[in-house]
């Protein structure tokens, strides 16, 4: 019985900030955190107490456990003498507080206040910005964090920052995108499709534009349900003869739709470069390798205790503590990801599959090592290429070095490097037509042409941007059209990304959410 008793008197604590000596008899449990049921510690018994009066606690003693009130009454006594004496000179302002400092330790923040607005924002930017569910605020453990942060603010309900706060944001946010847009006079655009969770079409619009501080920016504008008609420039106030170029994939909708509009469409770069590799990849003895690396990754991936002697081989040879990589179809550079993880593990994948009879033919024979070798050293170097391209914060779509990436003259340049030179040459093709039909005076733009092709080359790892920064005033003709081009994006990665962003938000758990929730949603999360 005292066990338990002990138990009991474990789970009460103490009421926060109290120095009566009632409480040694009283207290709350653990799960009470607002800390309104006063119980017994003696008998469990609870008590009603209002505003923190004790008078029905002494009473309670006084009444059921007589002993215990007459120690009380005790204590009580000897603690007077205690703060009267402790109230002297400077140790008034310790034991007690101002009228200022008692009121604001417990009233609420008024909703119109500015602190309460200004935390009520910072949690809704948390929300939108990182793509929690908006029933993170009604959750207790949320609740607890920001009650220990500022005990005087109260949480808005999950209803207030789905319906006003994040429309309010959206707003803001909104207008200021729409802010920049009316400052800037080319564009580029990206833009494809994608299935949510729930099979619904959504079709994604991102733009991209060089500012006036010559600064790449990148924005997502709209990711709306694909069934609905669509005006997301004309909303934007964008006019359709300032955009430069539309990227997309080659989608046979998509490639339909850009050219009933009459848009000049780039195909996307990363796209033909993975029908290139697919293709290139059709050979026998290099599919026989690829489906024997996928059987063995396979291997690996559904079994815990192969995973356990993979650990233990790779310690014991010293290799590094990886795990084999999954091929994704849709991402040749996965495939090379697998081939290369698998070539780096081999000794270990070797010793741990020879030593079980059921998977001993899957072992890699000299032959598969030395295809995946040469599988591997191709596509390497693509790799890097591959993630340059999809870049958002620099060109892309055009050589990087500057007396070469808007050159309309044709002559003969330095040699840049051969990944750079195929861009370059795909960006004059698309500037040979506009440049004359922009020439006023042909001396003159012949003189500035001929002193920015002499100009000394550049650095192939300095960004044209900065380089154009500093020059546009040295040659202002040929600085419109790099303002003009040089927003081109190689690949639709941007909208790839916001494809990721929407699958990150339309989660098993959301959706539910509507299209034009999702739309706000995918737009704050991407430009805030």
């Amino acid at each position: 019985m005292e066990r338990t008793c002990d138990e009991e008197e474990e789970v009460l604590v103490k009421k926060t900030g109290a120095t009566s000596v009632i409480w040694n008899w009283f207290g709350f449990r653990q799960s009470d955190t607002e800390q309104k049921n006063i119980i017994c510690k003696l008998c469990r018994a609870t008590v009603i107490s209002k505003t923190g009066n004790t008078s029905n606690l002494f009473h309670h003693l006084k009444t059921k456990h007589i002993l215990e009130y007459q120690e009380s009454q005790k204590l009580r006594t000897a603690q007077r003498p205690n703060q009267s004496s402790g109230n002297k000179k400077g140790d008034l302002t310790r034991q007690q507080t101002n009228i200022f400092q008692a009121f604001s330790k417990g009233t609420p923040y008024a909703k119109p206040s500015q602190r309460w607005i200004d935390i009520t924002n910072a949690i809704t930017v948390y929300l939108c910005k990182d793509m929690v569910p908006f029933l993170t605020v009604e959750k207790s453990d949320f609740k607890n964090m920001v009650k220990t942060l500022d005990p005087r603010y109260e949480v808005p309900d999950r209803k207030r920052f789905s319906r006003t706060e994040m429309p309010k944001l959206f707003d803001q946010v909104r207008e200021q995108v729409k802010k920049e847009l009316r400052s800037i006079k080319h564009y580029a655009t990206t833009t494809d499709l994608w299935l949510s969770r729930t099979m619904e079409p959504y079709i994604s619009l991102t733009v991209h534009f060089i500012n006036g501080e010559w600064k790449l920016c990148s924005r997502c504008l709209q990711t709306s349900y694909f069934p609905e008609d669509h005006t997301a420039l004309e909303s934007w106030g964008l006019k359709e003869e300032f955009q430069v170029c539309i990227t997309t994939d080659n989608g046979a909708n998509i490639v339909k739709a850009v050219e009933l509009s009459g848009w000049t469409r780039l195909q996307c770069f990363g796209h033909r470069l993975h029908l290139a590799i697919e293709r290139s990849m059709k050979d026998a003895c290099v599919e026989r390798a690829i489906g024997k690396c996928k059987k063995i990754v396979s291997a690996f991936s559904y079994t815990w205790k192969r995973k356990r002697e993979m650990a233990n081989a790779q310690a014991e040879l010293n290799l590094p503590p990886h795990r084999l990589i999954t091929e994704t179809p849709t991402r040749w550079g996965s495939r090379q990801q697998m081939i290369q993880r698998v070539l780096e593990q081999e000794k270990a994948i070797s010793q741990v599959l020879k030593a079980d009879r059921k998977t001993r033919h899957l072992v890699p024979t000299w032959q598969d090592i030395d295809v995946l070798e040469s599988v591997n050293k191709t596509l390497n170097p693509l790799i890097e290429f591959t993630d340059a391209l999809s870049g958002e914060e620099y060109t892309q779509a055009v050589s990087e070095s500057p007396p070469s990436h808007t050159s309309t003259a044709g002559e003969a340049q330095k040699e840049p490097k051969r990944s750079k030179r195929s861009l370059g040459s795909f960006f004059k093709k698309a500037s040979s037509q506009p440049g004359p039909a922009a020439l006023t005076d042909r001396e003159v733009i012949e003189i500035e042409l001929k002193s920015y092709l002499q100009v000394l080359d550049v650095d192939g790892e300095a960004d044209p941007l900065d380089w154009w920064r500093l020059h546009q005033a040295n040659f202002p003709r040929v600085a419109s059209l790099a303002r003009k081009y040089l927003c081109i994006p190689a690949t639709s990665a941007p909208s790839e990304r916001a494809f990721s962003t929407s699958g990150n938000i339309v989660t098993c758990q959301r959706s539910a959410l509507k299209p034009e929730t999702v739309d706000k949603l995918v737009f704050l999360a991407n430009n805030l």
